[in-house]
């Protein structure tokens, strides 16, 4: 349960109106119209449920964030002094130990806690958050989401590569952008552009730009070495290269020297972060091994966690999840209490919570539960475990909406399958149209019919109606009853009792299932 001319003619129109200015650089790029706007619109749409499905905010050490937030603003105001775009920026400490940072359009940008204690200065700091303001500024996520539609018709929805995976999966997110906003590899153009004038921000901001060349130097070490965190994070899609350290050599040159690089600060803000960080990394490993199915050392992952820093909702869910795994119900029920009573605004701990109650037949607080949980993330297994309590509570037309959900954003996951499963139980007899498919043909002189039953569950019952005009050019009506079962996803060819039609019949022929039920019972 836990678990080259036609394109041309097309393109041209779309070219000629498609120009927008980049208000950090000044230069024209195509751009869809409007796809600013929608970018924009998107970013603070998606903003809380992208750091939500990677682990949610950092709110044990609120100073922390307030800080990230003070250097954000100050280089935030430097943007705006530069290039006019006024933005509302949003700077918030995502917890998750991969070493990563993203902006979304709009100016909602994110770092992980796994960056933070990566770095030695202030100025790195605001060389990282300079360098995200620019995507946004620049509006990189829309130029990239036109270059998508243009390519390739619409965006293609992306699965989010970190650590937080674990929670990423559960969340709703592949019929959205937000996910390939995020992930979206930027090319050597907009990273060279968003080094160049980030630094330029920080000079304006007061700090010294060569916190950025020092940092881009550490991270080509870090890539030439392959560390996976680094890979899965921050590289992924921002690739460090030796052109971007010259690119940012050159760029301190031309400007102001001095600044503060603020090392002193820095490491203060920083010291209880970096504290916390062995527990972090027992943590780490604990959902490691839980992944593994090793209970044990999981379990003593958890615990040393717990022992270094027993704020942490995160280490009191893994314990809990651990004890789901053992099936023992009551320990795990505590775990996510005590996760609740510590960060009640972290989706996760609400949703394992939900599904503990609904296993244990606390069907009125697993309902609480999960609904608590989609106001802070929509994900899979809320929604489909909504469903069944609905459901149960002969409450069918919101199951189906629930398990609607679920199917077609989970599409061929075990989950995705379930949930189709149970809106075929409670839907086909309604709506029999929606699985079964009805083909026709001509075979040996005969009007056939090609019946596909697209479910995951054998089905009996059938009648089809048919209509079609005669040669007289008279509308005819009939149906035609089907015995047997149709199985689960089979196909069955069925002769429609016309012999020779004519080609008028033929096109204007129409026959549609108007009764089915699954085999062997009848629903409700």
């Amino acid at each position: 349960m836990f678990k080259k001319l036609a394109i041309v003619l097309i393109i041209a129109p779309l070219w000629l109106s498609g120009c927008a200015t980049n208000a950090v650089t000044g230069k024209n790029e195509f751009r869809f119209p409007g796809a600013g706007a929608q970018a924009v619109a998107q970013g603070k749409a998606q903003y809380a449920p992208m750091r939500q499905s990677q682990g949610g905010d950092y709110t044990i050490d609120r100073e922390l964030t307030e800080y990230v937030n003070q250097i954000g603003q100050r280089l935030a105001q430097a943007s705006r002094e530069q290039n006019g775009v006024n933005y509302q920026y949003e700077f918030k400490v995502i917890n998750n130990s991969v070493p990563n940072a993203w902006a979304l359009p709009g100016g909602k940008i994110a770092l992980n806690r796994g960056l933070l204690t990566e770095m030695n200065s202030e100025a790195e700091l605001a060389a990282v958050i300079g360098h995200e303001i620019v995507h946004a500024a620049a509006e990189h996520s829309a130029s990239q989401m036109s270059k998508g539609m243009l390519l390739q018709g619409a965006m293609i929805a992306t699965q989010i590569g970190t650590a937080g995976s674990d929670y990423a999966q559960l969340a709703q997110l592949g019929a959205n952008v937000g996910g390939q906003m995020v992930m979206a590899k930027f090319g050597r153009n907009a990273e060279l552009e968003s080094d160049q004038y980030g630094m330029n921000y920080m000079s304006r901001a007061g700090y010294d730009p060569q916190g950025a060349v020092e940092l881009q130097k550490t991270f080509v070490r870090l890539s030439e070495g392959r560390n996976s965190d680094w890979l899965s994070g921050l590289f992924a899609s921002h690739p460090p290269s030796q052109e971007r350290v010259n690119r940012n050599i050159q760029t301190a040159a031309s400007l102001p020297a001095g600044g503060n690089m603020g090392v002193v600060e820095f490491q203060n803000k920083l010291a209880n972060l970096k504290r916390r960080k062995p527990a972090y990394d027992a943590y780490d490993e604990g959902r490691k091994a839980l992944a593994q199915g090793d209970l044990n050392n999981a379990s003593s992952y958890a615990a040393n966690a717990i022992n270094l820093e027993p704020r942490e909702s995160h280490f009191h869910a893994l314990k809990g999840d651990i004890e789901i795994k053992k099936k023992n119900y009551p320990a795990a029920r505590s775990h996510f209490d005590q996760a609740i009573q510590l960060n009640q605004n972290f989706f996760y701990n609400h949703l394992q919570r939900g599904l503990i109650n609904n296993e244990t037949g606390n069907v009125a607080q697993a309902k609480q539960d999960l609904q608590n949980s989609i106001q802070l993330l929509p994900s899979m297994p809320a929604y489909y475990y909504l469903g069944n309590i609905a459901k149960q509570e002969r409450d069918y037309n919101t199951a189906k909406k629930y398990y609607a959900q679920v199917a077609q954003r989970a599409g061929n996951s075990e989950i995705g399958q379930a949930a189709y499963g149970s809106l075929v139980e409670l839907d086909l007899q309604d709506n029999p149209q929606n699985y079964i498919q009805v083909r026709t043909g001509i075979s040996n002189g005969q009007l056939m019919a090609e019946i596909t039953n697209t479910t995951p569950k054998d089905v009996a019952g059938l009648q089809i109606m048919m209509q079609y005009t005669d040669a007289r050019g008279q509308v005819q009506q009939g149906s035609k009853a089907l015995q047997g079962v149709l199985g689960a996803r089979s196909k069955q060819m069925v002769s429609l009792g016309i012999q020779n039609p004519t080609e008028q019949m033929v096109r204007s022929f129409k026959a549609q299932v108007v009764r089915a039920q699954l085999a062997g019972n009848r629903l409700r």
